[in-house]
């Protein structure tokens, strides 16, 4: 039996004698004398192989890095000057009396402290890659955090009820993942996207208080921080309001903070609508650690000689907006040019600055192409809106609201967490959670010349929105709301619609037919006349929540097997072919000869 993990023997075992199991760490060799590095989940320890004893001394003789092992030994303070205060174990030393070799290792491709390695490498060999401290601390940290919300729900009354894997195709939001039927020819199932609306029943059923820590998948174009497969908290709950709704979740997050880090997150969190979110950040997920706000100047600018800012006026849906950089006349214009080509990533098509070198003269103090296509008072109101000081840049973005939100809002994240940002303290360390709230109902869709749902098609418009579902569905607002942190959406969530009538409002204005809504989502249309009681939710993001908390690079850090940008395992080196019985036993045909995952290929 084990005594302790490795990594947790300390001063209180000195004297003791211990049975340790763990990998080999590092074998090092001092003349005489063997030291192992003994790792397990929880750390490394020290054991000392004597000469002494002949038949310890000819196994520790033996074994190599990542061989797995037994260690029998007595516990002892580590020698003056050798104490490493890095380790729990740094003061002590097991001198080893049993060694046992309980399976041996073929050299491994890579030393597990090694911080250099490419993400195919680590990826084509993740079993490896979890031995390593970093993935440990990773993992751990996810199930702290899982445990903590467990902990929280379940004092709360909720009751955690698991939903189905296989369920019906709705591609109202994004591709969904479909399972061929066996036994039903033709016929498929699809992968969830989320369990929305399986909790919705459960309301209708009852469970007024459900959640469940599930996977989710979604069939999306590649992205960089995406995974085909994904982990969402899933809360419901009747009879809250939106209100009520937000300040219990708001308080789950400050708990699961202050449990697994220690951090004291504000209370109660800002609140901002999604208008202003959009207009002063162009995000609706703002990081508020970086101070730096859009000015708006659409207005202002409808008779400039500018073609680039009139022009934008003159657009529909057009925006003109201005970024102040205080300090930012400092900038090289290498530094500038690269910011310009920095929001083309977004659409933009360049960015327009001006330098502010002496307000006081007017013009004359003002260093820009664009200087000279401006009037006087077009360039004072920039000077009064933006609050520009000498020595200050101010960027401007025009063109589509769209456009230049992205590029705009990305700019002023970008800029604030700079070399340049940091000096000149434009951001700031920290953890600055806000909700967003307010947004719109539905978006248009200019190829399918319809609305379609921004959030999904059953969330609940304002009580005083619920006439525009069919006089103008641009101007209704939704009850939804998203909780941001740090510039990333780590849930988003909706009171839901309960009544059947507005359910079938809400699908007349995005174009779904009552054949096509019955087909679809009859199931639910008809649990919402059993007496569906108010409800609503939230769904919040696990992988991202914890990559934030780790200080990762990427969500992938924290989920164990993950795929790559391409959608793809290097472990299991899936997706792959399958054989022809196979597909003929799930009645498909293959247009043409499936062509082989292009996975690169790491040498061990």
């Amino acid at each position: 039996m084990r005594t302790e993990y490795a990594g947790l023997v300390d001063s209180k075992f000195i004297g003791q004698t211990v049975t340790l199991f763990g990998w080999v760490h590092r074998r090092r060799d001092h003349g005489g004398v063997i030291f192992i590095d003994l790792r397990d989940r929880e750390g490394i320890v020290q054991v000392v192989c004597d000469p002494d004893r002949a038949d310890v001394f000819a196994q520790a003789e033996r074994i190599r890095n990542e061989y797995c092992v037994q260690v029998v030994g007595e516990v002892r303070r580590r020698p003056d000057g050798t104490v490493n205060p890095h380790l729990v174990s740094g003061e002590i030393e097991v001198l080893c009396r049993r060694l046992v070799i309980l399976n041996p290792s073929v050299p491994v491709p890579f030393q597990l402290d090694d911080d250099d390695l490419s993400e195919s490498t680590r990826l084509t060999h993740r079993v490896l890659d979890l031995r390593r401290a970093p993935m440990q601390k990773s993992l751990r940290l996810r199930y702290r955090v899982t445990m903590a919300v467990r902990k929280f729900l379940d004092a709360h009354g909720f009751i955690d009820i698991e939903t189905p894997m296989l369920t019906k195709s709705t591609p109202e939001g994004a591709r969904d993942y479909l399972v061929p039927s066996r036994v039903h020819p033709g016929q498929f199932f699809a992968l969830p996207q989320s369990p929305q609306l399986f909790k919705q029943l459960l309301m209708v059923a009852g469970f007024d208080r459900y959640y469940q820590i599930v996977k989710c998948f979604r069939d999306e174009d590649l992205r960089a921080d995406r995974q085909p497969e994904f982990t969402q908290i899933d809360v419901e709950t009747s009879f809250l309001t939106e209100q009520e709704i937000r300040d219990l979740m708001e308080e789950m997050i400050r708990t699961v903070f202050d449990e697994v880090l220690g951090v004291k997150l504000p209370k109660p969190f800002p609140v901002m609508t999604y208008a202003d979110a959009m207009r002063l950040y162009g995000s609706d997920k703002p990081d508020l650690r970086v101070n730096l706000q859009l000015t708006e100047l659409t207005d202002a600018m409808r008779d400039v000689e500018f073609k680039v800012f009139k022009g934008a006026t003159e657009l529909k849906d057009g925006r003109v907006a201005a970024l102040r950089i205080p300090k930012g006349g400092e900038m090289p214009r290498s530094e500038i040019d690269g910011y310009t080509e920095f929001v083309k990533i977004y659409g933009a098509k360049g960015l327009a600055y001006i330098k502010v070198n002496e307000r006081a003269k007017g013009r004359d103090g003002l260093q820009s192409p664009i200087v000279k296509n401006l009037h006087d008072a077009a360039l004072a109101e920039i000077l009064k809106r933006t609050g520009a000081e000498d020595g200050d840049l101010i960027f401007f973005g025009a063109d589509r609201a769209k456009i230049v939100a992205d590029s705009m809002g990305a700019l002023r994240v970008k800029i604030g967490h700079s070399e340049f940002g940091r000096r000149h303290g434009l951001s700031a360390e920290g953890w600055k959670p806000l909700w967003v709230i307010d947004f719109p109902m539905f978006e248009f869709d200019e190829d399918e010349q319809r609305y379609v749902a921004a959030h999904h098609p059953f969330t609940s418009p304002k009580d005083e929105h619920i006439d525009y579902l069919e006089s103008d569905p641009s101007k209704c607002l939704a009850k939804a709301y998203d909780m941001a942190l740090n510039g990333w959406e780590i849930g988003g969530g909706s009171v839901r619609i309960h009544r059947e009538d507005v359910q079938s409002k809400v699908f007349r204005a995005l174009k779904i037919g009552p054949e096509e809504a019955r087909a679809k989502f009859g199931f639910l249309l008809d649990a919402l006349q059993y007496g569906a009681p108010p409800h609503g939710g939230i769904a919040f993001g696990l992988d991202r929540i914890v990559t934030m908390m780790a200080g990762a690079e990427s969500i992938r850090d924290v989920i164990a097997f993950p795929k790559t940008q391409r959608a793809q395992c290097l472990l299991t080196q899936a997706p792959s072919a399958v054989d022809e019985r196979q597909l003929r036993e799930l009645h498909i045909r293959l247009r043409g000869e499936p062509k082989a995952a292009e996975a690169k290929v790491v040498s061990a």
